[in-house]
Order: C-alpha cells, then structure tokens, then sequence
C-alpha cells in the first residue's frame, strides 16, 4: 500500500503540475498558454505574408501540441477574434450572437504585422524540445506589450483558477509610459462587446466589475439595446428578457434581433409600460446587467501567483527595456559584423589584394598571401582578420569585383556608422529609447483600438426594489395560512422576490418568503415588510409574578426562515404595536388594600433596544391585562 501511495501521490502532483503549468495558466512574460504560443510560433513559421487555411495551421502545429486538433482549431477562434495577432479570413464566428465558426477547412489565418513587431524575434527566444523531442518550440516569446492584460483569458486548472479581464491595449502601453516616467497610473478593463462598466470595485484584476448594456430609450414605447454586457450574446440575452416576460417582472409585447456585425435588440413594450419604467427591471430581472468576477493568477518564474494589473504592467515594462537593450546589443553586433566585412571587402577589391593569390600552388599559401595583403591596411581593420574572412573574400565573384562600386560601398558603411552611433546613444539611454518605442506603438495602432466600454459609477439594482408589488398576500385567520394562494382577508401588497416579517401571537417571529401558502398559526400579531428604523413595541408579563414589562425594539439582523422570540421564556405577550406614539394602559389583580387598580404609561418615555434585550419592568404588581391605545382609553 505505501508503494502504491507513493505512485498516487507523485503521479498526481506531476499531473497538477502540468495542467497549471503547461495547460491552463497564461505565463506573465508573453501573457500566452502553451496552446496560444504554439499556434503563433506554426503561424511564424509559415509565414509567406498570404493566408494560410487554418486546417493547414492546425496540422502543422499538430507537431507540437499533444492534446490534438480541436483543441488547437477552438483556441486560434478565440485568439483571433481579439483581433490583436491574428489576421482573419472567413466566418470565425460572432462574438455578439454566439454564432459558431465555419470549419477550419473554410477560413483562413495569418499573423499580423503587429504580432511580427511586438512578438517574434527567433534569435532573442528561448526555445526547448516540444513533447515528442523532434522539433524546437519557444519556452516563452520576447513580447514587448502587456499581452496578458491586452488579450484576457480564463483558465481552470487542479485546485486553482485565473480569470484576467481584457483591458485596452493603447491605455496599457500609456500606462507603461507613465511607468516609466515615474508617474501614477491606473487601469481598467475594456470589453470587446462594450456596454457600460462600474469598476469600484476592481481590486487591480481581484475583485469585480458590474457590467450593463448600453439601452436606448428616446422612443416611449421602445426599447433599443446597443451594446451587450461582457460573458453575454444576443441569444442569452434575448432568452434572459423572455424568461423575465413570462414571469410577469417585466412586460413587454415582442422582441426583435436585428444584429450583425453591431448590436441592435429592439424590446417592443406592452400598452400602458413606458421606457423609463422598464429599465431597472431590465438591469435587475435580465442579462441586461451581471457581476464579473476577476482573479489574476499567473505562471511567473515557474510558480503560479496571483498579481495585480499593476504589479504585471510593472513587470512588463522592465522586460521591455530589457528585450529593447538586448535587441540593439544584437543589432550592433550584426552591424558591426557587416561593416567588419565590408571594409575587408573594400581592401579586398580596391587595393588588388587579390592579385597577390595568381602566383599560389596550394590553398594555405593563398589564404597566407591575403592574410599578408590585408596587413598592410590594419589601421583601418577594426578587429583580428581570421581565416573564415579569408575565406569570405575568396568567395567574391569576378563579375562583382570588376563592376565593384566604391561610392555606393562608402555610403553604405557610413549609414552603419550612422546608425551605430543611434544605438550608443539609444543604449545610454534606454528608458527614454523604450517611451519613445511605446508612443510610436500607440500613434501606430491608436485608430485601431478606441476604448468600447463607458466607465461609469451606477448602483446595483435590487431585484426587490424593481419588481412590481401587484400580488396579494392574504391572511386566513380561521385556518392560520398566509399566502398569495390563500383566502382571506389582505395584508399585503407584494412581489415575487419580497420577504416578510410575520410576528405570532406567542412573540415568536420569523422573516420568510412570499409563499403561495404557509402556516403562520391563528391570532398573528404582524405581517409586514422588514424595516430597519420600525420600532416594534411589546407588551408582556411574567407567568411567575404577573409582572408587567415593556420592550421597544427594532429588527435589523436575521436569518431567512429561522425562528426567533421577542419575548423571553416563560412570558405571555399581552399587545403589539407598531405606533410609538400611544399609551401603555394596565389593569392590576385585585388585592386587598390595592386602591388603584388602573395605571397608564406613555410608550415613548422608555428606550429602544436591540430585539435580543430584556423588556422594562413597568411595575411591580400582578396584571390581569394590558393593552396599547391612545391616552384617556379605558385597560
């Protein structure tokens, strides 16, 4: 047994690992899963600049994904449809109405010019064996944008989850600007469906969002709908409204879906129901407006984390001035390799060095006779001549040194030297090199990414406040049954979604739904809604001394359907009022030498309490019976 424990518990850490890892967690650095980078790093490899069918994308990058093709087909749907690396040919489906993409034989796909700027450069990536060791994929691409903020995923991995909201890429290269300059920023996400956005409560991509759409009421009689909230389509919208309908919550006389590539829902009204009084029931009773929750959990240095929007843009930005530097460090060094090997060239060419090789008989007095040739012009060499320059100059055609061009040489090695110079000033000052990199990004892909969600501040909507109270709650006072299916006598107004106190008339009470039928026993002493500044006044007295006390008290706390006393054991409750403004009138046992056998109080003069205290001694005199009513009535 202890074997095979030891089997399980290994085997499903390697098992957890790997799903949080490689699977289903984005990794900070690109913002990309495994499945995501494998798809871009085929697409870079067949790059031809046309389109390629995305069955031919999918096959080829069968090579290095192991879980098959409709994995890697559904995911590049949903990649390219954030419009960002992916350039789409063909019905990849609505991300408004839901509707479904034609097969991957139908549409075709390539990379964006975009994603060839921010994302690829093979010789900056770092690559490692794909799952079957015959082929070479990158561990991570050197992306020089916020790609996990940008994109926003959602991903369910063994005892965890991420859910990054998309954000607006151009306010998230702004944001690095500021980050760079030292100065404050704050982000918020930006929804590809747009709709209207209260981020109070974002928590820097932990918290939550409420989302709304974007309604259209000019017309009395109509309402347009515009923009849909984010996680919803047209059709769950449409079928959200129609269950409302049918439960009477809202009143409407048919629904139209004219949606194409914008929202257009028109929501045709009953007679007699305007536009502004449907609204709130929209946002309360429909899709019309939800909560989204955030969570943002990343692969960072081999380890899952949860971060902040703050903390990644931070992060981003340091590898961007990081993968800046290490490019203009790679393109020195290409620089400096081609002008080493064209100034070779220019001696090679223009001083005849190569008439030194006519009289040679073997191949190492050739290359000696350059190599001698070309010392005579060290000073002008930069760096040691080796052989495999040698052997590069030997290579040059006679066609191209007898049509040689000097000039055209010189000016070529001056737009090095040039451009050599940028680069050490560049790399003096590489935060000022990165913003201005990340401004022209943003005066480049502006146009093309607007923000699509308002960021307002509305409150919640309470399904209770919008719903229409035109159901009766009736009392049975024969039988003891409170309901809407009830016959009796009316005590309520009420809706669907309210909740009501209801006081026995032992002092027991209970907050409870609106049934269609529930037993509340005869003699109830209240029913109403529950109100947190009603003061509830009772009378009561004492089983053992026939004392009589007073409690006033408010409701505040509760829990639905659970049963609570407001008087203490042992008491029996003699009046219950809800009017503070009335007297207290008792009417004491007789006893001899008892003169007065009558006594009034008023309510007011005694405090208010929690619904958990004691009630007030009012005296200490056995009571027959008491009662709440205005001053100067009879006990």
């Amino acid at each position: 047994m202890a074997y095979v424990d030891a089997l399980y518990k290994t085997n499903f850490l390697e098992y957890a690992s790997y799903v949080i890892k490689d699977r289903a967690i984005p990794h900070i650095d690109d913002g990309l899963k495994p499945v995501q980078r494998r798809i871009l790093h085929s697409m870079f490899e067949m790059d031809d600049g046309k389109f390629n069918k995305v069955a031919n994308v999918v096959g080829h990058c069968m090579k290095y994904h192991p879980h098959g093709d409709a994995s890697i087909y559904s995911a590049l749907v949903v990649l390219a449809n954030k419009d960002m690396f992916i350039d789409k040919q063909g019905n990849f489906g609505n991300i408004f109405t839901g509707d479904p993409p034609s097969a991957a034989r139908y549409i075709e796909c390539r990379v964006t010019p975009m994603a060839k700027e921010t994302l690829y450069n093979p010789e900056l990536t770092q690559f490692e064996d794909s799952y079957d060791s015959r082929n070479r994929e990158p561990v991570v691409f050197p992306a020089k944008i916020p790609v996990l903020l940008a994109l926003g995923t959602e991903g369910i991995a063994v005892g965890m989850a991420t859910k990054i909201l998309p954000h607006n890429l151009i306010e998230l290269m702004e944001a690095q600007i500021a980050c760079l300059e030292g100065r404050e920023f704050s982000i918020y996400p930006d929804f590809p469906t747009g709709g209207i956005m209260d981020a109070s409560e974002y928590n820097g991509g932990n918290g939550k969002v409420r989302v709304r759409a974007r309604l259209d009421v000019t017309d009395p009689k109509r309402i347009l709908i515009r923009e849909i909230p984010f996680g919803s389509s047209t059709e769950s919208l449409i079928a959200s409204i129609e269950a409302a309908a049918k439960k009477g919550t809202i009143k409407i006389s048919g629904i139209s879906d004219f949606t194409s590539d914008q929202v257009e829902i028109e929501v045709k009204l009953a007679r007699g129901v305007h536009a502004e009084e449907t609204v709130d029931a929209l946002h309360a009773f429909t899709e019309c407006e939800s909560t989204i929750h955030a969570n943002l959990m990343v692969i960072m240095d081999e380890k899952p984390r949860t971060m902040t929007a703050t903390s990644v843009i931070r992060h981003n930005t340091e590898r961007l001035v990081g993968i800046l530097e290490k490019e203009l460090i790679l393109e020195r060094g290409h620089l400096n390799n081609r002008l080493h090997a064209l100034t070779l060239e220019q001696i090679f060419i223009e001083n005849r060095v190569y008439k030194a090789i006519e009289k040679m008989d073997t191949p190492e007095k050739i290359v000696q006779a350059v190599l001698d040739g070309l010392a005579a012009f060290a000073s002008d060499i930069k760096r040691e001549v080796t052989v495999e320059d040698v052997e590069t100059l030997l290579k040059i055609p006679i066609r191209k040194i007898s049509l040689y061009d000097i000039n055209k040489a010189k000016k070529e090695m001056k737009e090095m030297l040039d451009r050599l110079k940028v680069i050490k000033s560049c790399l003096a000052n590489l935060t000022g090199y990165a913003i201005d990199f990340l401004k022209g990004l943003v005066k480049k892909y502006g146009p093309q990414y607007p923000r699509k969600t308002e960021i307002i501040s509305f409150e919640k909507v309470s399904v209770r406040e919008a719903a229409k109270r035109d159901m009766k709650l009736r009392y049975d006072r024969e039988m003891g049954y409170l309901g809407t299916k009830v016959n009796g006598n009316v005590v309520l107004e009420v809706s669907p979604y309210d909740r009501v106190l209801v006081i026995r008339k032992n002092g027991d009470y209970s907050v409870v739904d609106v049934e269609e039928k529930l037993f509340v026993d005869t003699g109830m002493r209240f029913c109403g809604f529950v109100e947190k500044e009603r003061v509830y006044n009772v009378l009561y007295r004492d089983r053992k001394t026939g004392y009589p006390y007073i409690k006033r008290c408010n409701i505040e706390k509760y829990i639905l359907n659970k049963g609570y006393s407001l008087i203490p054991e042992d008491c029996v409750l003699l009046d219950l009022t809800t009017e503070s403004e009335e007297s207290i009138m008792l009417n004491y046992k007789p006893k001899p030498r008892l003169r007065v056998l009558q006594e009034s109080f008023k309510t007011s003069d005694f405090p208010i309490r929690g619904a958990k205290a004691g009630g007030i001694r009012l005296a200490k005199r056995e009571t027959r019976a008491g009662k709440f009513g205005k001053a100067g009535e009879g006990a």
